[in-house]
């Protein structure tokens, strides 16, 4: 799955944020570009992992995939 990424130089804190505008939130920084860009790969996989859900019992999980 490929996302974009924003990268961009803060120079107050001399470092570089990077973010990922289809993930609302989703955003890590770094000393380096290379860093930021490591980070923020991290940070996607973390924002997608699932989180446990709790159903009543008349509920029902279905996994859909959605064609790019």
């Amino acid at each position: 799955m490929k996302f974009r990424v924003v990268i961009e130089y803060d120079p107050e804190t001399r470092s570089y944020g990077a973010y990922c505008p289809e993930l609302p939130g989703c955003c890590s920084a770094g000393d380096t570009e290379e860093e930021a860009l490591e980070n923020v790969k991290e940070a996607i996989a973390l924002y997608l992992e699932p989180a446990p859900v709790r159903l009543r019992p008349d509920e029902k999980v279905f996994e859909v995939e959605v064609p790019v």
